[in-house]
């Protein structure tokens, strides 16, 4: 009985000096404890995991291109025999603004925005009475409004060269394409800006292309418009695509080559 009473008191004494002793134990003494165990690997674990963070990409303006054309019903010949067996320079769907559609759509595939100014210029100015030779003039307040609305890296005036097939059209690797000239009016003082933006579209295509382009036609003096409206911004150029006489498979295979010579620009441009 009287070992029994020791043994009781021996255990009551060490269940109520545990706490004091435990006080006193250097840092770091491990306890054997199932739950503080798990506990403690819990929280090292969350405090060791950090979300993963994606760096964060350099945003890039998509380039602009503004696509308009003075002289809307300019046609060619094949398009139009084709279309309903007529053969004309002049037609109200088989015209560069059917191209400039296709041009939209080219430069979309290379990343480009394009708008166009959404005016048949030519059905507006028989509708006003108003002559041919003041196409300029009549289109000149919808491309200032939209130059105004909008900053573009680059506004084309799209038309069709007056000349026959023989001096519009190249065979490269086995392929016929519609050659493209470019119109410079000269007489405005910020014609040389303009200079530099024909020029940089026509090295690149002709590097795709070799001879695609024709020799850079400067405009002024007596006789002739001098301006084409480039005077409203230095990014407007005025571009020729091929002549009446070209097909339209020789049409698409230039205006994909000017899409992508464009494409090429604007990178350049943006990686400055």
């Amino acid at each position: 009985m009287k070992k029994s009473m020791q043994i009781w008191i021996a255990a009551i004494a060490i269940l109520f000096l545990f706490p004091i002793v435990m006080q006193f134990l250097p840092e770091g003494t491990s306890v054997t404890s199932t739950k503080i165990m798990k506990d403690n690997a819990f929280i090292v674990y969350a405090s060791n995991v950090t979300e993963e963070v994606e760096p964060e990409k350099e945003e890039t303006k998509a380039a602009n291109v503004l696509l308009y054309f003075t002289h809307s019903h300019e046609a060619y010949e094949p398009m139009t025999k084709a279309a309903d067996g007529i053969v004309s320079t002049s037609h109200q769907t088989e015209n560069v603004m059917k191209l400039g559609a296709k041009l939209k759509s080219q430069l979309a595939i290379n990343g480009i925005e394009a708008n166009t100014i959404d005016i048949d210029n030519s059905k507006e100015m028989r509708k006003k009475g108003i002559p041919y030779s003041r196409s300029y003039a009549e289109i000149r307040p919808h491309v200032k409004k939209a130059i105004e609305q909008q900053p573009y890296d680059l506004v084309i005036d799209i038309h069709r060269d007056s000349v026959g097939q023989e001096k519009t059209t190249l065979e490269f690797e086995g392929q016929r394409y519609a050659k493209v000239a470019f119109v410079l009016g000269t007489d405005h003082p910020q014609y040389k800006q303009n200079m530099e933006n024909v020029l940089l579209v026509k090295r690149e295509m002709d590097k795709l292309v070799p001879g695609i382009t024709k020799d850079l036609i400067p405009k002024g003096g007596p006789g002739v418009d001098g301006k084409y409206n480039q005077d409203l911004d230095p990014s407007i150029i005025l571009v020729e695509l091929g002549g009446i006489g070209n097909t339209e498979d020789e049409l698409n295979r230039t205006i994909a080559v000017l899409a992508e010579a464009i494409g090429h620009v604007m990178d350049s441009a943006q990686a400055e």
